[in-house]
């Protein structure tokens, strides 16, 4: 009798197990608060994350999220910090190696040059940064605005797509 009731309890109804599928569909498997990651390639950082709020998320579409702020500091093999970029939110695409951050982004080189913007794509795999919004450099010498940017990942060369207002030439 047991053994009866033990295995007609463990029946699993379909509609039942798709009903509780669909409602943890968008939910994440991982959250994370305050986290600092390091990323290193043969023992020596190259790459240091810090984040309040990292939700990660798998199935069709695998993803990780940073939320309430996200900063991506660059290092040399010396250790020494390259450039970093900040952002109030981003999105780690896994399957496309691609990072995507918006909402006041900010990204400094070691020369101390300064970029803003509200949208910017790091490609992992080319190590090129990308925006397709209006951008704006500031450099010891002078501020440029325009509209679209591509950079090196370390944002150490760079060229404004569409430039705009007055830009100094020199001789």
């Amino acid at each position: 009798l047991l053994i009866v009731l033990f295995c007609s309890s463990c029946e699993n109804k379909i509609d039942e197990v798709q009903k509780i599928s669909k409602k943890y569909k968008n939910e994440p498997i991982q959250i994370t608060k305050d986290a600092e990651i390091i990323i290193s390639d043969s023992g020596c950082p190259v790459i240091k994350i810090i984040a309040p709020l990292i939700k990660t998320y798998v199935g069709i579409n695998n993803y990780t999220e940073f939320l309430n702020h996200v900063k991506v500091i660059f290092y040399d093999s010396l250790y020494r910090t390259k450039s970093y970029m900040e952002a109030n939110y981003g999105i780690i695409k896994n399957d496309e190696s691609k990072v995507e951050v918006r909402n006041n982004v900010v990204v400094v080189n070691e020369k101390g040059e300064k970029l803003n913007t509200e949208h910017l794509i790091w490609e992992q795999k080319k190590e090129i940064i990308t925006s397709d919004v209006f951008v704006k450099i500031t450099t010891k010498e002078e501020v440029m605005y325009g509209d679209g940017l591509e950079a090196d990942q370390y944002f150490d060369k760079w060229e404004i797509k569409k430039p705009k207002g007055i830009i100094s030439v020199k001789k």
